[in-house]
């Protein structure tokens, strides 16, 4: 039996008021404030999300899916997706910082099989060195992303940070055309 509509579309709404909430106030953020926001009545939101960080995961969860899917157009690039990723980081506030208590393991998964694609096919183009695996592209991600949730980095930082991030991931014939 699928869910009712109405708990399809309260579950949607919870995830989108609650992503504004904690992205603009932190972590911090009340569920009381989500409720209020969205509409529905506090226990709405903990028959959807037991707890707090259960709230917190899905978002997370919910997040990487759609970036995940946006990253697998076919015009999506590796270095897109970098300053995709940076700007909206920059944007937000670091729901993120709760990350390793949460259970999203798989979701980061999804997300890093994504990065891996997008990788494979700008080696296979000769945009990016050959020797550059996913966990190095995770890991620049991770750190770039973090910088821009702390720092809230204007555009133009975060163009300067890309551009010489670019620079070192790209093989040496392509850096020449650029």
């Amino acid at each position: 039996m699928s869910p009712r509509a109405d708990a399809v579309r309260n579950r949607a709404k919870i995830l989108e008021v609650a992503a504004r909430v904690f992205a603009e106030q932190g972590a911090a953020a009340s569920t009381e404030q989500v409720a209020a926001e969205a509409g529905v009545a506090i226990g709405t939101i903990f028959r959807h999300f037991p707890t707090k960080a259960d709230l917190l995961a899905a978002i997370m969860k919910d997040t990487l899916a759609r970036l995940a899917e946006r990253l697998t157009a076919p015009e999506a690039t590796l270095f897109g997706a970098f300053a995709a990723l940076v700007a909206e980081a920059a944007a937000k506030r670091a729901v993120v910082d709760l990350l390793p208590g949460l259970e999203v393991a798989e979701s980061v998964a999804r997300f890093r099989a994504v990065v891996a694609g997008l990788l494979a096919r700008a080696q296979a183009a000769g945009e990016v060195r050959a020797e550059i695996g996913p966990d190095e592209v995770m890991a620049l991600l991770v750190a770039v992303c973090q910088g821009a949730l702390r720092g809230g980095w204007p555009p133009a930082l975060q163009q300067r940070t890309l551009s010489i991030i670019f620079d070192g991931l790209r093989a040496a014939s392509a850096a020449e055309l650029s």
